[in-house]
């Protein structure tokens, strides 16, 4: 875009993972200056509920910094739109630790630490539950002009709205422009004032959890916190490092508790969500609805993004749909998914267990069978109740702001 938004582009991450081109007609404090107020922007947007087409509904509404930007309620999904009472499709993600999440690719290879790099892992990346905005400044213009979210019908409404809550001037000045840019140009200055702010490493990726202390040698864990960690990453219990990764990397980036990849759980349709009302409704995640390009694509449906794991303890609710409203709840899930499916799963007429009961018959084919899901009904769990909670204690430990004990 414009010199102002391009600097800023190239600024956006902490200054010591920057390089700026020797090229530039900037000077690097210019070019820190111009980050600085694209992040102040960006902070004001978030929490600016003038945006909204009710007027009643900002960024901070759903991701609230307090539940590490997510929601503070244990609604599966949140209302929105003109009159706050049309229902979301999807439970809120987080907005911490998306700065290492990579493009969208149906075919990825992991080319780090001790990889197989001929191994196609299949899609991987991409910012929400489908992988749709693989950018910052994509992702935040999708809940400006959902109509469940922040309802405005079009880019122009959003700008009328920057305009009338007062940053005309201040875009046009981050814009490079002598007057008041058009709508496309105000709204992409928006969305990356927003993108700007949400890779401020202070707020959203502090690294700041007791893991975080632990793995720099600052802290020990509990004997409870090093059980379920052991549990966490062990191929033949939990295995929940398989896709949470725990570990650092080689390099000594600390660890995202994410492989990025999307994946099928089979987890149980939730009767909470209004659009669950309609039987043959089904949220299909890759393959649909909200996401379009790969409608039709059968192999691809029910996947979802797997979520990072830091702060989990903060949430309310679990999983793409809310069903579960307990971190204890979504560990038993995935040691009692397939060992004891009348549990979780409704039932058909004839009274049968219909598993995986969020998804069409088609797509059950897709669901993840690897450890602890290549169990059967009647086998024994992977975990017991004493490991579960192991788990959901060392969990507890991902939770940003913990302070060492002097």
């Amino acid at each position: 875009m414009l010199s102002v938004v391009r600097a800023a582009v190239s600024a956006s991450h902490p200054p010591e993972t920057k390089q700026i081109s020797q090229k530039s007609e900037l000077t690097r404090a210019d070019i820190r200056h111009q980050v600085e107020a694209m992040r102040d922007l960006g902070r004001a947007l978030f929490f600016d509920k003038r945006l909204s087409g009710s007027g009643k509904m900002s960024c901070a509404s759903c991701h609230d910094p307090d539940h590490g930007f997510g929601p503070a309620n244990d609604l599966a999904v949140q209302p929105g739109g003109n009159d706050l009472h049309q229902p979301g499709l999807r439970a809120v993600p987080t907005l911490k630790y998306l700065q290492a999440v990579p493009a969208f690719t149906e075919h990825f290879f992991d080319s780090e630490d001790d990889s197989d790099e001929s191994i196609d892992n299949g899609p991987t990346g991409g910012l929400t539950w489908d992988g749709r905005a693989d950018r910052g400044r994509d992702q935040a213009k999708i809940p400006l002009l959902s109509p469940f979210e922040m309802a405005n019908p079009d880019e122009a409404a959003v700008a009328q709205r920057l305009v009338a809550a007062g940053y005309s001037k201040r875009i046009a000045a981050l814009s490079g422009a002598t007057e008041a840019p058009d709508a496309e140009a105000s709204v992409a200055v928006a969305t990356k004032a927003l993108e700007i702010f949400e890779q401020d490493y202070k707020t959203f990726y502090p690294y700041s959890s007791k893991y975080d202390a632990y793995l720099a040698g600052k802290v020990t864990l509990t004997p409870q916190e090093a059980r379920g960690l052991e549990l966490f990453n062990d191929a033949k219990k939990g295995n929940c490092a398989s896709c949470h990764i725990s570990q650092r990397s080689n390099d000594g980036t600390p660890p995202q508790f994410t492989d990025f990849g999307l994946i099928a759980l089979g987890v149980p349709r939730n009767p909470a969500i209004p659009a669950n009302r309609d039987a043959g409704y089904f949220d299909l995640g890759l393959c649909g609805p909200l996401r379009t390009d790969f409608t039709g694509r059968q192999d691809y449906c029910g996947l979802f993004r797997t979520p990072t794991l830091r702060n989990v303890a903060l949430r309310k609710v679990f999983f793409h749909n809310g069903v579960f409203r307990s971190l204890r709840q979504a560990v038993e899930f995935y040691a009692e998914r397939d060992t004891n499916p009348d549990r979780w799963y409704s039932r058909n007429p004839d009274g049968s267990i219909n598993k995986y009961d969020d998804l069409p018959q088609y797509a059950k084919a897709n669901v993840n069978v690897d450890p602890p899901f290549d169990r059967h009904a009647g086998d024994a769990p992977a975990l017991n109740g004493t490991e579960i909670d192991d788990i959901v204690v060392f969990l507890g430990t991902l939770t940003d702001g913990y302070r060492l004990q002097r």
